[in-house]
């Protein structure tokens, strides 16, 4: 586990999302998946009661993470049912490159408009999407 980065404070008037619950079946598989294929950074895995887990994980440049978790109702979800979270990038073509050198099934780069995307999913079926979108590129 790494030492998280102390956050920014909250704006008056903002709702900044930071954590995304993922709906997995095994922890440990979907950990590896993300760390490994994707490159996020685990920033927690904890147990803090019998039959509890949590864990964190952070895409790369990302203020918003992901949560793996088990033993918590409120984060009960069918396995495999989150749709479409996206992953902004700068350059589409190599991160699409870079997912699929680490083993991860990527879709073909799809131009919808001007936004282009590339899709995959983590072994429970939740499904992602690479995003690019060429006015934001700075």
């Amino acid at each position: 586990m790494t030492d998280p980065q102390p956050a920014p404070p909250v704006p008056p008037g903002t709702f900044l999302l930071e954590l995304v619950p993922v709906p997995v079946s095994d922890i440990d598989r979907a950990k590896e998946f993300y760390t490994e294929r994707l490159g996020f950074r685990l920033d927690v895995d904890v147990r803090p009661a019998d039959g509890v887990r949590i864990v964190q994980l952070t895409p790369p440049g990302s203020a918003c993470s992901i949560t793996l978790a088990t033993g918590i109702a409120s984060l009960d979800m069918p396995v495999g049912t989150l749709r479409g979270l996206h992953l902004v990038v700068a350059d589409i073509e190599e991160a699409r490159a870079a997912l699929i050198a680490r083993g991860t099934e990527v879709g073909p780069v799809e131009d919808m408009g001007g936004v282009f995307y590339a899709a995959f999913s983590d072994p429970d079926g939740n499904t992602w999407t690479l995003q690019h979108m060429p006015w934001r590129m700075g």
